[in-house]
């Protein structure tokens, strides 16, 4: 159909328009609003609760905390979960391959329960770019589904806080590594157990007896980030790179959540060298009394049964360390010195000692060499310190064993 000349005219007068509309349409374009970069609405924060009063609850505990502005939606991430009801939870314990896993729960519900243990909490906010953001959210969220949430627990190297430490650094391709594997203050896995286990006076030199060289070497601020409160401190350290490429902390502002209100821990751990010297010397002076005063009934009977006690106390705690090295998954407590101390020759000693309780009492030849080659050993568990070799830090068991050793060597010796 052809067009008549008013339709031409017409569609003449439209012309200019529509090559208006084509000219502007590019500025249209880039008026409209860009789409959000992925992780650009997501804020991440790494919270810190301070140590309970439970046995679990010493070495304090982390997690991070993904919140998402555009949705309202916030999980915490909690490398910490374990059942008591596992099956061969307790048998896996002793042999040290115990299974932890992370879950996402939701953190209304679970600040509420530190605060009411009186833990404080401390929550700090990081610097990350959209990208490291959204990497971070996609694997937290991929590592806490059933079937990749468990991992194989380690007290020093693989526990609550380095997952969050090693999730953390893998957002930043290593940044927090990078910064944090050279400085030390000189710390030991050791010196922080016992610090933080203070409060626990029994446990904590029971650990300390079970610890072996292994946790005598100094840690790195990286290796040292086991203890959830020294990451949080050490991050404060990080930095990264800002728009501008100029470096600014990580850290991008710290609250203080909730106060907490149990005692703190002590920053150092407790030495108790010369209260166990002293310990050390007054039992084996008591040792050496009685023995003398051998004469009386109740003197025998005492001393019986303190060598006797010795002895089996000596000789058990031997044979838990020979099975916490032979048999179990405890890197911590591999090779340990203390088998000089407590020492599982002490088994052998015991109808010795138990004997000692009668009038007519005489050790044999036998029992007399062993008694020499325990107090032999105990004393070469004090003479190894000067080889780079031995660097455990038992100074504490040599100073409380080592007289009592000695001293029923010295007794089974003036006996023959």
């Amino acid at each position: 159909m052809c067009a008549t000349p008013e339709a031409r005219g017409r569609a003449g007068a439209r012309r200019p328009g529509a090559l208006l509309v084509f000219a502007l349409f590019p500025l249209f374009v880039a008026a409209q609003p860009a789409a959000p970069a992925p992780g650009a609405a997501l804020d991440i924060s790494l919270l810190t609760f301070g140590p309970g009063t439970e046995v679990w609850e010493r070495f304090g505990h982390n997690a991070i905390l993904v919140r998402d502005r555009a949705s309202g939606a916030a999980r915490l991430y909690n490398y910490g979960m374990f059942d008591f009801a596992q099956e061969n939870f307790y048998l896996n314990f002793a042999r040290g391959r115990m299974r932890y896993r992370v879950a996402a729960g939701d953190p209304d519900e679970e600040l509420p329960v530190y605060r009411a243990e009186g833990r404080w909490i401390v929550q700090q906010d990081l610097d990350l770019t959209p990208a490291q953001r959204a990497r971070l959210a996609a694997f937290l969220e991929w590592n806490a589904q059933p079937e990749h949430a468990e991992y194989r627990y380690d007290y020093f190297t693989d526990n609550c806080a380095t997952r969050v430490r090693d999730a953390l650094d893998a957002a930043l391709d290593g940044a927090i590594r990078a910064q944090t594997v050279a400085p030390s203050r000189g710390f030991s896995y050791r010196m922080d157990t016992l610090r933080l286990m203070r409060p626990e006076p029994l446990l904590m030199l029971a650990i300390d007896a079970g610890l072996g060289p292994y946790a005598d070497r100094r840690l790195s601020w990286w290796d040292e980030s086991f203890v959830p409160m020294q990451f949080m401190q050490y991050l404060r350290e990080v930095s990264v790179p800002g728009p501008d490429g100029r470096a600014r902390p990580l850290v991008a502002r710290e609250t203080l959540l909730v106060p907490g209100r149990l005692p703190a821990p002590p920053d150092f751990p407790p030495d108790w060298f010369w209260q166990a010297l002293a310990t050390g010397v007054t039992l084996a002076l008591a040792l050496l009394w009685l023995a003398r005063r051998r004469d009386r009934t109740f003197a025998r009977v005492v001393f019986a049964a303190l060598a006797t006690g010795i002895a089996l106390v000596c000789g058990l705690a031997g044979l838990l360390l020979i099975v916490l090295w032979a048999l179990t998954d405890h890197l911590a407590a591999w090779r340990n010195e203390n088998l000089l101390l407590l020492d599982p020759l002490c088994i052998l000693l015991l109808p010795t000692w138990l004997g000692a309780a009668r009038a007519a009492w005489r050790p044999t030849r036998h029992a007399r060499r062993l008694a020499l080659l325990v107090a032999g050993l105990a004393g070469l568990a004090l003479f190894v310190k000067v080889l780079p070799a031995f660097p455990q830090d038992n100074r504490f068991w040599i100073a409380l064993l080592l007289p009592v050793h000695a001293a029923l060597a010295r007794i089974a010796a003036r006996r023959a």
